[in-house]
């Protein structure tokens, strides 16, 4: 193993341990001052602390910059690191704007019919719902991020010149961020097919010999892994303000690895999800109905979503909801391995 890649695997370990020890202490900080959610899934509909952001963001940060002071003082040979610094502050305002898409939810009035009704959650308003991720590309634009030359099938290699900075970058960090937010809402889906999406990513990355991308991709990947932990069925915390985020690495490692093939193949669940979503007029939740069993049932006949469709294919648990998809995302990750080096 050379010194980079042993400083990255130190990195990963940092991150994961970081987000895993400090994640009990963000929980009780949220429960004792009342940033916590109720989850509608549970028998007695348990509160549980709704903002899992800050321990895997405070992770992921740290892992960073460990790798960061290793790479430019132990001896200096880290390159790139504008672009570094541009993905972290990305990252950091799309974390911000989740803090305050979460809270700005949970102060929200509860209303309309029905038990389901009265618990889902409602902020800010639907049509600046969409766009709130936008601010997020930024950093990225800022810095002309990622390479504007791309081969596209039949008309091969194009220059798009500043088409892809001004256009490309902003509308790949608003769809990653959005399609990472609407798959979600069972325990564990979030952060597990996450941390499968990300650990992709950064294996490809490091393939490729895109070291600084696939350093960003895995040291969340290891956050998200160490959250887990904590979310995965019965969840003692929901991820709220990270499913922006989650969106937001991925768009960011991808623009500046310039791995876009892969990135798009790898990300085929989130697109199918956004599909199913758009059908709804964007209405459609992820939730389903709790039955007496402890099967989970979609509240509409009509599929509008992955979670719906696994529901509707036998009776599963939550957690069995959550895993198939994680499993999903397994294989749609290995089969973007093999196909992506032949597109």
């Amino acid at each position: 193993m050379g010194i980079p890649h042993a400083t990255l695997v130190g990195a990963c370990a940092l991150s994961f341990a970081v987000t895993y020890l400090s994640v009990p202490w963000f929980n009780r900080f949220m429960l004792d001052v009342g940033i916590a959610g109720v989850d509608i899934m549970k028998p007695g509909r348990p509160r549980v602390a709704d903002m899992g952001g800050p321990g895997v963001v405070m992770g992921f940060l740290l892992g960073v910059f460990y790798y960061i002071a290793v790479e430019i003082f132990i001896p200096p040979r880290l390159t790139g690191l504008v672009y570094i610094l541009a993905a972290l502050c990305s990252v950091l305002v799309i974390t911000l704007i989740g803090v305050f898409e979460t809270l700005t939810s949970l102060m929200g009035d509860r209303e309309g019919e029905g038990e389901f009704e009265q618990y889902k959650r409602r902020g800010i308003a639907r049509w600046l719902y969409f766009f709130i991720p936008l601010p997020a590309a930024v950093p990225l634009l800022a810095v002309n991020a990622g390479v504007s030359t791309m081969v596209l099938p039949v008309v091969g290699r194009v220059d798009v010149g500043l088409l892809y900075p001004l256009v490309l970058v902003p509308l790949a960090v608003l769809c990653c961020s959005n399609a990472t937010n609407f798959l979600a809402g069972f325990n564990g889906l979030e952060a597990g097919m996450g941390a499968v999406l990300h650990a992709s990513i950064g294996l490809y990355a490091l393939q490729q010999g895109r070291t600084n991308a696939a350093m960003l991709a895995l040291c969340f990947a290891a956050s998200l892994l160490a959250f887990l932990k904590y979310n995965w069925y019965p969840a003692s915390v929901f991820p709220g303000d990270l499913n922006y985020t989650i969106g937001a690495v991925y768009a960011s490692v991808t623009i500046i690895g310039n791995v876009e093939k892969f990135a798009i193949l790898c990300f085929t669940p989130y697109i199918v999800e956004a599909f199913l979503k758009a059908a709804s007029g964007f209405e459609a939740e992820s939730f389903g109905v709790l039955r007496e069993d402890g099967v989970v049932k979609p509240r509409s006949p009509r599929i509008r979503g992955l979670t719906h469709l696994v529901m509707r294919l036998g009776d599963f648990t939550e957690p069995q909801v959550s895993a198939i998809l994680i499993l999903l995302q397994m294989v749609v990750s290995a089969l973007s391995f093999i196909l992506a080096p032949r597109l």
